[in-house]
């Protein structure tokens, strides 16, 4: 076997453990016919948000339905997913500076383990936001393989769904996605008001 055709194995078996773990930085938006759909925009014809109710870290259940009126980041993660990790600050930041403004995110966590684990991290592990070391400030929900599924499944870790004020599901992120895409689609959101 000569040397090309074990490095483009080697290359290939590489890009698929890092597709499957959603180690790369990638970002997709399909809408429902599951074609690419376009950046943030009013939404006219998307999806409707599932209705869905989430088991709340603390106790007690979040109905996503609720929260409409709102813009809602919902970010699938575990404890153990570095790119997860990675998009933590950002989402601290963004929940701090445009709370007012009508954003909420949502942090499911997928760890199998549920509060066993997860409950340990939120509490004690300090994330660099602008120079200060935060703790995760917004909402924390236990998530599931069924949950998952009403947002169309999870390819890998982490992965995002952006849904307008008025229900629709806006984007959808697989893998870490760019800080200054995601920002810029929450304003563009936060600007549409039904």
């Amino acid at each position: 076997m000569n040397c090309a055709i074990i490095r483009s194995t080697v290359l290939g078996l590489v890009a698929v453990l890092c597709f499957a773990f959603a180690g790369c930085k990638q970002a997709a938006s399909t809408n429902a016919a599951g074609k690419m759909a376009p950046k943030a925009s009013p939404n006219t014809g998307k999806p409707n948000e599932p209705d869905v109710t989430f088991p709340e870290l603390q106790g007690g259940d979040l109905a996503l339905p609720s929260l409409q009126g709102k813009v809602v980041l919902i970010n699938f993660w575990a404890t153990w997913c570095e790119p997860c990790r990675e998009e933590i600050p950002w989402l601290i930041e963004f929940q701090d500076k445009y709370a007012n403004q009508g954003l909420t995110i949502l942090g499911v966590a997928m760890d199998e383990e549920g509060t066993k684990v997860v409950n340990p991290f939120v509490q004690k592990t300090q994330f660099d936001v602008d120079g200060k070391h935060e703790t995760m400030s917004y909402p924390i929900l236990i998530g599931n393989e069924d949950l998952a599924e009403k947002f169309g499944g999870l390819i890998g870790l982490p992965t995002s769904v952006l849904i307008s004020r008025d229900g629709k599901v806006v984007k959808r992120y697989i893998g870490e996605v760019e800080k200054n895409e995601l920002q810029q689609d929450i304003e563009t959101q936060l600007q549409y008001h039904p």
